[in-house]
């Protein structure tokens, strides 16, 4: 539970969807792997909460299906494959795409100024190793694109999608944030120029590279060790 503050948590509103973010950003990065039951009190006590915000954002998960609940036993993170990951970037690298499309032509010259700053912004986080103020930035900079394209529904789908990612895990990672700081740059450019095939190409290896690091750190974590035993089945 490193990094999470249990008291500011405990004073934000529509609690169960934090601790809905907490939980699937810890079974995304591998600390919580499928077949693992998650204890509503341990993870109620660990953030400082009730029981009953953490049952509704388990409600929540199980929707999106990351878990299953076991009658009379409780939740258990689902099973996830490597394809599951890929869908997942696909799915937004579609929708991304398809977002530069509706944006491209309505960007005027104070979006791109805000959009120049934001990857400012991104940079001096980047610089000072500000894993927080590196997602606020990433955060930023998707939005304004998202609201530049004028596409609410298109929008609201992608961050739907972006929900699995674990944003932190990346934004930690130095050399990550060095490649997405490129890619940000490069996107600036694309949409000075009007260059819809440029934008795409930064899409696509945005999240080609999204993938590929978190496919390789959920190796790294054992959530695909075949000499673990199989996850319990949820009608087990």
């Amino acid at each position: 539970m490193a990094g999470v503050d249990p008291t500011r948590l405990g004073q934000r509103p529509q609690l169960s969807e934090e601790v809905a973010d907490h939980v699937r950003t810890r079974i995304m990065s591998g600390e919580i792997r499928p077949g693992e039951f998650i204890r509503l009190d341990e993870t109620a006590a660990a953030l400082g909460v009730s029981v009953t915000p953490v049952r509704e954002a388990l409600l929540t998960l199980r929707g999106e299906g990351l878990v299953d609940l076991v009658p009379r036993r409780g939740y258990l993170v689902s099973p996830m494959s490597r394809q599951d990951i890929e869908d997942i970037f696909w799915l937004q690298t579609d929708l991304s795409k398809r977002i530069v499309d509706r944006a491209i032509t309505r960007y005027d010259a104070a979006t791109l100024d805000l959009h120049a700053r934001l990857i400012d912004d991104f940079e001096d986080a980047s610089a000072a190793g500000d894993a927080n103020g590196v997602v606020h930035a990433q955060y930023a900079i998707h939005r304004t694109l998202n609201r530049t394209s004028r596409s609410d529904k298109l929008s609201r789908f992608l961050s739907n999608a972006a929900r699995y990612m674990p944003y932190r895990l990346y934004a930690e990672d130095p050399e990550w944030r060095a490649r997405a700081l490129v890619d940000h740059r490069r996107m600036l450019e694309a949409l000075r120029a009007g260059d819809l095939k440029a934008a795409h190409d930064v899409v696509e290896a945005e999240f080609a590279d999204g993938a590929r690091l978190l496919i390789e750190h959920l190796e790294r974590a054992g959530v695909w060790d075949e000499d673990r035993e199989p996850p319990l089945s949820a009608e087990a």
